[in-house]
């Protein structure tokens, strides 16, 4: 069985390792999946979010105020001092997720893709711990369809619903509907991906996380 702490402390040094040799410049890049913020402020959120859950600083609804204030408290940290910070909280997120539940995985997985796609660094498709959400966020995906719902979503190796009989057919990677469950795919590229009916009535049902993105992305 996959280990979810494990799969956060993998994605943690994968992150690491993908903005550990950032310029500069390359730290002010914007970031499409939350082009409010550059690679440094949600490399300073995920930092913040980590320092805070350990502190017992976490409202339930991770409102903007307070992620906002994750980032506005580091504006003054560069990245070398933001891993430093991570680094240090590792161990006693590691602690609370073994008493508390691994509910800080998602965040990780989620904006390590978003930060590979402002980068145009490739990496962590495959991993367990992005099935793991997908997975996690598939069944909020369900519970908010609408009342008679039917639709399906088919993947390589990852399928949900009634893939055969369900009027609307999703088709894509299943990299595409890890990212799509997390509100990280466009509605003209779900649209690209309905090989069968009329997805227009469950877009909304993508939006888990905020809006639709604007704009296609890609990882």
């Amino acid at each position: 069985m996959t280990d979810p702490i494990e799969e956060w402390s993998a994605a943690q040094q994968r992150v690491i390792a993908l903005v550990g040799g950032l310029s500069a410049d390359e730290a002010e890049v914007r970031v499409p999946a939350c082009p409010d913020w550059t690679v440094r402020d949600l490399f300073s959120h995920m930092v913040g979010l980590g320092s805070d859950v350990v502190a017992g600083d976490e409202p339930d609804d991770h409102n903007e105020a307070w992620t906002a204030n994750q980032v506005d408290t580091r504006r003054d940290h560069d990245i070398a001092a933001l891993v430093t910070e991570w680094e240090k909280a590792a161990a006693p997120l590691r602690e609370w997720m073994a008493a508390h539940g691994p509910r800080p995985l998602g965040d990780v997985i989620i904006h390590e893709q978003d930060l590979r796609g402002a980068l145009g660094v490739p990496g962590g498709q495959d991993s367990a711990g992005v099935a793991l959400i997908r997975d996690r966020f598939a069944g909020r995906w369900a519970a908010a369809l609408p009342e008679g719902a039917s639709i399906a979503l088919r993947g390589q190796s990852f399928s949900h619903g009634d893939v055969e009989g369900a009027a609307v057919l999703v088709a894509a990677s299943d990299f595409d509907l890890a990212r799509a469950l997390v509100t990280r795919r466009s509605a003209a590229q779900l649209r690209s991906w309905t090989v069968r009916g009329d997805v227009e009535p469950y877009l909304g049902s993508f939006a888990l996380l905020g809006e639709l993105p604007a704009r296609d992305l890609t990882e």
